[in-house]
Order: structure tokens, then C-alpha cells, then sequence
């Protein structure tokens, strides 16, 4: 075995990177993140017991199953976004009401974190907009030359010159 045909671990790298870059850009892969991370202080924050010294805090409140499902929901829509982007303006929309919701619901949003992720991450989705295929130039046909625009030493500043097809494209430039 030469060391021209061991596969190179870089090369594997370099190819699940390309292709996560290729699935991450044809969805709103950020608005699901954002979503996703916002759901799960909202989620979890309610429950939480915290410590201080022999003080237990316990910030359960009497909506604790409402926030449970708020963030568990909010989780939900975030995968949806990612893997069903299609219905990624309900999903937006969606996000954005649960997040208003978990203001009443669930301490503020949980403290205003999972709140402002669940928000950015709605805006996100509904703003989001699927790319459009770059069409490859044809190898057959002519090739376009760029305009060739030339300057008269008038004091004027004629600018003239020609496009691609022949046409006269020129006009006075504004100083």
C-alpha cells in the first residue's frame, strides 16, 4: 500500500464540511438554530431548583406545564425549519407567537433569553428566501464582451460606447 492510496483525513473533512455548507444553505439553517436554542431555557428554566447556600429557589410556577410545552414546541419548530423548509413562514410565525406567549407563560421568557432567540430565530424564517440556481454559461455560444465605455475630452463629459449587441449606450455624466 503506497501513500498515494490511504485516504487522506483532511480530504474527508474538507468533504463533510462542503456538504454540511451545501444542506446548511438551502434552508434557514440559523432561524432553526436560534429557535432551537430558544425553546430550551424555556423549557428548563421553569423546573430549575437553584441554591444559594441553604436557600433553595424554586422558580416553578403554576404555568410550568404551559412553559414545558412552549419550549418543547418551540424545539419542534426549529427542526421543522431546518428539515422541512417549505413551511418555514408557519414555523416563523409560529416562533415568533410562542415567544410572545412565553413572556406570560413561562418567567419572562425565561428571563428574556429563550424570548429574544425564539424571536430573531421566527424573523429569520419568515424573511428567509430559497436561492436561485446560478445558470452555467454556454461552452458553445458566443461570449458577451463587457461594455466598453470611452471618455470625450469635452468639458462636458460625454461618456459613449457600445454594448455587447452594437447598440449606442451613452449619455452625459453628471459632475
Amino acid at each position: 500500500m503506497s501513500a498515494d492510496t490511504r485516504p487522506q483525513p483532511i480530504d474527508n473533512f474538507r468533504r463533510f464540511r462542503h456538504s454540511f455548507r451545501h444542506w446548511r444553505g438551502q434552508r434557514p439553517f440559523w432561524a432553526g438554530l436560534l429557535t432551537l436554542l430558544g425553546g430550551i431555557p424555556i423549557m428548563y428554566i421553569p423546573y430549575q431548583t437553584m441554591t444559594l447556600g441553604d436557600l433553595s429557589i424554586r422558580l416553578a410556577t403554576t404555568a410550568g406545564a404551559g412553559s414545558l410545552i412552549i419550549g418543547v414546541l418551540l424545539v419542534v419548530l426549529g427542526l421543522t425549519m431546518w428539515f422541512q423548509q417549505h413551511s418555514r413562514i408557519f414555523a416563523g410565525v409560529a416562533a415568533i407567537l410562542l415567544g410572545l406567549v412565553s413572556l406570560v407563560v413561562s418567567n419572562f421568557g425565561a428571563f428574556l433569553i429563550g424570548f429574544l432567540l425564539a424571536l430573531i430565530g421566527g424573523a429569520l424564517s419568515v424573511s428567509w428566501m430559497p436561492g436561485k440556481p446560478i445558470a452555467a454559461p454556454a461552452a458553445d455560444g458566443p461570449s458577451e464582451e463587457p461594455v466598453r465605455l470611452t471618455k470625450d475630452a469635452s468639458p462636458g463629459g460625454e461618456v459613449s460606447g457600445t454594448t455587447p449587441g452594437g447598440e449606442f449606450d451613452g449619455g452625459h455624466r453628471g459632475d
